[in-house]
């Protein structure tokens, strides 16, 4: 029974990792706290499942999963870069204000559409998989995102935003954009929520 136990926990948990370590990206690479991550997570996975339900006929799941999952990564991305635009004139306490009110926002506009559902939640009967099916795409997932996340540390862009963390004024007088390093940076974290909460719609 460990094992069962084991297998069903596996795939929230490469979710979670995958949203804990986008989520660092924005509160720990860039300084800012944002509270709307789950927002993001929640747009990519009914936007992807839908995607996922629709084509079930048409194409099998080693393709269908990740082009869902890339799907829902690309819209939750777009509303990142929609909440970013005006969340970003804010630092501090009033940024995480706008973004827990964004992703409550974005809660209420899915619990009240019909396409989505409604209050009961989207029926993904039609394209459910075991743990056994999902574990590759979670631990591509995973390790995709860890690699990505590493990387873009030790670049100059990651060197650019801990320098944005750090000072802000200093980043500004040496010739750094602000706004377009702080934006790329609530966009990628928003992919990547969103690409997990397909996953996440999928289990």
């Amino acid at each position: 029974s460990l094992t069962r136990q084991f297998s069903n926990m596996i795939i929230p948990i490469s979710v979670y990792i995958v949203l804990a370590v986008s989520l660092n990206l924005v509160v720990g690479l860039l300084g800012e706290l944002s509270l709307g991550h789950a927002g993001f997570m929640s747009v990519g996975l009914f936007s992807g499942c839908l995607l996922s339900i629709a084509l079930v006929d048409v194409l099998p799941m080693a393709v269908r999963l990740p082009l869902s999952m890339v799907v829902g990564g690309l819209v939750a991305a777009l509303f990142g870069l929609a909440v970013g635009l005006p969340a970003l004139r804010l630092r501090g306490d009033y940024l995480a204000i706008v973004t827990l009110a964004c992703g409550e926002i974005i809660k209420n506009i899915i619990t009240n559409l019909n396409i989505t559902g409604g209050a009961l939640g989207l029926d993904t009967s039609s394209i459910y998989a075991g743990a056994k099916d999902l574990l590759p795409y979670g631990a591509v997932l995973v390790l995709l995102t860890v690699a990505v996340m590493l990387n873009l540390k030790r670049s100059k862009y990651g060197r650019a935003i801990m320098a944005i963390r750090d000072n802000r004024i200093a980043a500004e007088s040496v010739g750094l954009n602000v706004t377009w390093y702080k934006l790329a940076v609530f966009v990628i974290a928003a992919f990547f929520a969103g690409c997990a909460g397909v996953l996440y719609g999928h289990s």
